[in-house]
């Protein structure tokens, strides 16, 4: 009975000894846990507040947005006039001026011969005499260019050579742009146009920006930039070889397509 009674004692103390080991482990084990848990809740806020905390910083950024755009807006809309573009050719025209108006002398000159110096190859009693051209095949047949309506159309059809060169030489030089110019505010667009009298002697059109526009961008255009202005009916082109001063607010204004 005493050895029961001892070894019953000893198991009840060792038990409560292990109770409170465990207590203690599982107290420690909490502690470590709520630590983990304010040191996570710590980083967590740090991170909120370096994101979301600092109001400064969202306003700074928005702010920054907001400085942008109205950067672009006012890049758009200049203080003062802008030369986009700018291309002086006035030499290549004056030798195109020079060598239309050749070209106009000749076919004048041979328009007044032909009305002139044709006469009619037909006989004496009025029997037209067989005149050949003498080539093979479908080429020979007689002709008799004295006769009225030989004469008459090569007058005509010499006049109208010689005026299509000219026509279309004016019409080249009219239709090339020397300059491009974006007014103070960007509504309005003044579009110089090349002369063989020199710079600033040409053709000068001043229209509203929402009234110009490019059927193709300045970079997928071969040679010539395609610049359609409303109310006229063909295009104004913009060599390529000219300067455009200020890429970026060319491209957001004379440059932009608008459906016109």
């Amino acid at each position: 009975m005493g050895y029961e009674r001892l070894l019953c004692g000893a198991l009840e103390r060792h038990s409560r000894l292990f109770r409170l080991a465990d207590i203690h482990q599982k107290a420690r084990l909490f502690r470590n846990a709520s630590k983990s848990s304010e040191t996570s809740c710590s980083s967590a806020s740090t991170a909120l507040t370096t994101r979301f905390g600092v109001n400064g910083q969202v306003v700074a950024h928005a702010g920054r947005q907001l400085a942008t755009r109205r950067g672009y807006c006012a890049s758009a809309q200049p203080a003062r006039d802008v030369t986009l573009f700018e291309h002086d050719r006035t030499r290549f025209f004056r030798l195109m001026a020079v060598f239309c108006g050749g070209q106009f002398v000749f076919w004048t000159y041979l328009a007044q011969f032909a009305f002139t110096g044709l006469r009619d190859t037909g006989g004496r009693g009025g029997a037209a005499a067989p005149t050949t051209t003498g080539l093979a095949g479908v080429w020979s047949f007689q002709m008799n260019l004295g006769s009225n309506a030989c004469r008459y159309g090569f007058t005509l059809g010499c006049l109208a050579i010689g005026a299509g060169i000219v026509g279309l030489g004016a019409l080249f030089c009219r239709r090339s742009v020397s300059r491009v110019v974006l007014h103070q505010g960007g509504r309005m667009v003044t579009v110089c146009t090349q002369s063989p009298l020199g710079a600033g002697r040409g053709r000068t059109i001043t229209v509203p920006l929402s009234q110009v526009a490019c059927h193709a961008h300045r970079q997928e255009s071969p040679s010539f930039i395609p610049l359609r202005i409303k109310g006229h009916r063909l295009y104004f082109l913009l060599d390529k070889d000219g300067t455009v001063n200020n890429a970026r607010l060319f491209d957001i204004t004379v440059g932009a397509y608008r459906p016109i």
